[in-house]
């Protein structure tokens, strides 16, 4: 059985020193591809290295570029030459994390939405498939990705945790869902339960987003409370049971979309 996280963040200083090791679990576990996620331009740089020191044969490791839009204010000239020079790089396989966050608005809503267009530009252009984050903003992001999507190649809605409405209209709209294990918190991820089985089969994807989000239900917890891309297989548990699907079954079709949203190479069982 294989897995492909689309979305670790193992940039994040918690995994400094660790990497190897977070990998080496991940791939024991059956992860045995992942996506790093870019949320700044430096962090994005950072992804693809990790990617280089790694992963020498390209098979396992790849990354996306982007602005996350908490640090939409952070946007200048500067930032869209490097992120385009970054996203033809081979391992770069989505323009991302890029998106809306209206929840906690870090940065000013008019510069998170003209910085989400810039985004997009990009993907048109260079034909990527985009990496998208939302909070408390689906209308507009409908809005705004309206104008875009018949040129865009594909784009997924990550780390999906809105309700019915939104679901159907990204779903209206073509666009892909990553689940992560916010699935598995009794205290405000029951709502998905139902929803998870209204995703067809090749528009659904599985995602850790560690070192967030450990899932509430994965026993024993590790002591340090972080999570990794190998509890990925707590999500396939959460969202099989749900689905009322084999976690077999699952693997194999949530692997096989993710492989063909970012074109990633077959790995060998």
């Amino acid at each position: 059985m294989q897995l492909i996280d689309i979305g670790v963040n193992l940039t994040n200083p918690s995994f400094d020193d660790k990497h190897q090791a977070v990998l080496d679990r991940a791939y024991a576990a059956g992860v045995c591809q992942l996506v790093l996620t870019g949320t700044s331009v430096d962090g994005s740089e950072q992804a693809l290295e990790l990617c280089r020191q790694l992963d020498e044969s390209a098979q396992r490791l790849f990354a996306t570029a982007g602005i996350h839009p908490h640090s939409a204010s952070d946007w200048n000239a500067d930032s869209e030459r490097r992120l385009r020079s970054l996203l033809k790089e081979p391992n770069m396989v989505a323009v991302g994390e890029c998106g809306l966050d209206f929840n906690r608005d870090f940065s000013p809503r008019p510069q998170q939405e003209k910085v989400l267009e810039e985004h997009l530009a990009m993907a048109v252009e260079l034909q990527l498939p985009v990496f998208l984050h939302e909070r408390d903003a689906s209308q507009r992001l409908l809005e705004i990705l309206r104008d875009y999507r018949d040129q865009l190649p594909a784009a997924v809605v990550h780390c999906f945790t809105g309700e019915k409405k939104a679901l159907f209209s990204y779903l209206d709209l073509d666009l892909h869902i990553g689940i992560t294990g916010w699935i598995c918190d009794e205290r405000r991820g029951t709502h998905l339960h139902p929803l998870v089985k209204e995703i067809k089969r090749g528009r659904l994807m599985l995602e850790s987003d560690a070192p967030y989000l450990l899932p509430r239900s994965l026993r024993p917890k590790p002591k340090n409370g972080r999570n990794e891309p190998a509890y990925l297989t707590e999500v396939l548990r959460e969202v099989a049971l749900h689905r009322e699907e084999s976690e077999e079954d699952l693997a194999a079709h949530t692997t096989a979309c993710a492989r063909a949203f970012f074109g990633l190479p077959t790995f060998p069982q």
